[in-house]
């Protein structure tokens, strides 16, 4: 089991962006209680407040598993399609450090997990 880093990203629908963001942002406290996540922060766009999106850190990619089948997960799942029509990206990642350690990964500048 290694460490996977996920990118999800998402433009809100027009009239939307307010619903989206408050169903997001009450993602954050239940999955930071979640076994196996180590980083899961949501992001707003500064020149486009409609784009939200997740950097999130996972111990393997079975605790991203567990984590997609989360009742908390599943109720915004639900409203995606009206919330963020087509948008939604979500990319899972295993990293490629390079350069400075500090600086050329997640983990390293993070902290490890455990």
């Amino acid at each position: 089991m290694s460490e996977v880093v996920v990118v999800g990203s998402f433009k809100a629908e027009p009239g939307k962006e307010a619903e989206g963001l408050e169903a997001f942002k009450a993602l954050v406290a239940p999955t930071h209680a979640e076994d196996g996540c180590i980083l899961y922060s949501l992001h707003q766009g500064v020149d486009d407040p409609s784009r939200l999106t997740f950097i999130e850190r996972w111990e393997s990619r079975e605790a991203l598993d567990a984590h997609l089948k989360t009742p908390h997960v599943a109720s915004v799942l639900e409203r995606a399609q009206e919330l963020f029509g087509d948008s939604g990206d979500i990319t899972v990642y295993e990293a490629v450090p390079g350069g400075e350690t500090r600086k050329g990964s997640l983990a390293a500048h993070a902290g490890s997990a455990g």
